[in-house]
């Protein structure tokens, strides 16, 4: 792959990382546009290695807060480990449940039927972006709503964001992470943050732990791509047409780096839009992105 088109899927998914508007989305779509294969094994192992790159610049941009909120001693520590253990527990087996569903189903028993397979399609791509949408929209209202109710003077001296999401709150944020697995546009950060909010969560307490459990759920993720191109690349082999394996592994690599820098640019002042009661604009913003997306679809991407 071109090194233009590596750093070009790495900025797109490093600016949409913050937003709840599914970056594997957009990155999807720019590889339609740019006449790639999303289900391939190269290419998803780069989309999951671009979002190791934004990872760590979610790692480094959180780092302060999460102290405050989970390191400021071994209570607090014990409390969010063993939140975000279960929330991912519970991500693994819905999604795996999902995935599992969705190959025997869709794929009527086909050899070799892998649910990547289904990543590069756009008619189940703006669906998923238009559910995320509305979800989003819902909590956003829901915000609103909840914030012309506050009464300044009632606010805790310690800000609504300091603090933990609750055994509850997490077991929700947890199911929801699990459906937004599988499915490529039902944006994952959209669509925990939301739920949180909606089950009692401060918005800065959902989206903090939202990104955290992402940061525990990457590793598991990236290697699981990575034992999936190796596979591939054995196939490969066999079939008399190999592979690059390691230049996929270096363009990832690659994309990586300059998604880490792309997301902590996009960090450092997208991060305004998630302070100010204006949510529910994202949800619009996925559901005109879901519009666009199935257009693209009619026209043969």
């Amino acid at each position: 792959m071109p090194i233009f088109q590596v750093i070009l899927l790495a900025i797109v998914q490093g600016l949409a990382e913050l937003l709840p508007v599914s970056s594997s989305a957009h990155v999807v779509v720019a590889e339609k546009l740019m006449g790639l294969d999303p289900s391939s094994p190269q290419m998803t192992l780069l989309l999951v290695m671009l979002h190791t790159g934004t990872m760590f610049a979610v790692i480094v941009y959180f780092w302060k807060t999460w102290k405050e909120a989970y390191f400021s001693s071994m209570e607090a520590f014990n409390h969010f480990a063993v939140r975000v253990l279960w929330a991912t527990a519970i991500t693994g087996i819905l999604g795996e449940a999902i995935k599992k569903l969705i190959e025997k189903t869709m794929f009527h028993g086909a050899p070799k039927a892998e649910i990547e397979n289904l990543f590069g399609r756009l008619d189940l791509i703006a669906p998923a972006l238009a559910a995320a949408g509305v979800l989003i929209l819902i909590a956003g209202l829901y915000e609103r709503r909840q914030l012309a109710n506050v009464i300044p003077e009632m606010i805790p001296k310690d800000g609504l964001g300091i603090g933990n999401v609750t055994f509850g709150q997490s077991t929700w944020m947890g199911l929801v992470q699990g459906l937004a697995l599988p499915f490529r546009g039902f944006s994952r950060s959209g669509s925990t943050i939301s739920t949180g909010m909606l089950v009692g969560a401060t918005k800065e307490r959902a989206e903090r732990f939202s990104f955290a459990m992402a940061v525990v759920l990457t590793p598991a993720v990236v290697g699981i791509e990575a034992l999936r191109l190796e596979k591939a690349h054995r196939a490969a082999i066999s079939a008399g047409a190999p592979i690059d394996f390691h230049g996929s592994i270096t363009a990832s690599l690659l994309g990586m780096v300059f998604s880490f820098i792309a997301g902590l640019v996009a960090l450092k002042w997208l991060s305004i839009w998630l302070e100010n009661g204006r949510w529910y604009l994202f949800g619009i913003y996925c559901l005109v992105a879901s519009g666009v997306v199935f257009y693209l679809h009619t026209k043969g991407f």
